[in-house]
């Protein structure tokens, strides 16, 4: 599995810009998955159902099945949090994982750079950052796209990636 990651402040539109790189990238052939490191707590159950409450009286892990999903959830209790490493370890093999936060981590990024947001650039303390999206004019000696140049966006995933397009 190759790994390429997208940063940038909160606010800066790197949700909205995986929602669209997905389909450009699927059309090409290619199997995506996606990590997403949330900054604070989720919960993606709700209380009174039946795995909320067997998480609630313990269990450390809960595996929901249906005819269209199925999702995992480990708690963590006294663990420590895993790293990208170990959370890639539990994905299906795919072409392409697409990470969304992760910031520290040593994979290949492009940043999602918005003017307006009033925060500085991570490029330049960021040697891993290969490329910036961005809706102003900046100069980084890195390659920049117009944020809604998802298909430039995407050949270029691939290409950094050497991932190869195949038919659908």
């Amino acid at each position: 599995m190759k790994v390429f990651g997208i940063a940038g402040y909160s606010g800066s539109g790197k949700t909205t810009l995986l929602e669209k790189l997905i389909p450009q990238l699927t059309a090409r052939g290619l199997k995506v998955s996606v990590v997403k490191h949330a900054h604070h707590g989720f919960d993606i159950d709700r209380p009174g159902k039946d795995s909320f409450r067997h998480r609630q009286a313990g269990a450390s892990e809960v595996l929901l099945s249906c005819n269209d999903r199925w999702a995992l959830m480990h708690e963590r209790r006294d663990e420590r949090e895993p790293s990208l490493d170990e959370l890639l370890g539990h994905l299906s093999p795919c072409d392409l994982v697409l990470i969304e936060g992760f910031r520290q981590e040593p994979v290949p990024k492009l940043e999602v750079y918005r003017l307006a947001n009033g925060t500085p650039p991570l490029f330049p303390e960021r040697g891993d950052i290969v490329a910036v999206a961005t809706d102003g004019d900046v100069r980084c000696g890195r390659p920049v796209f117009p944020l809604n140049d998802i298909a430039a966006i995407a050949e270029f995933v691939m290409n950094t990636l050497n991932l190869p397009e195949r038919p659908c």
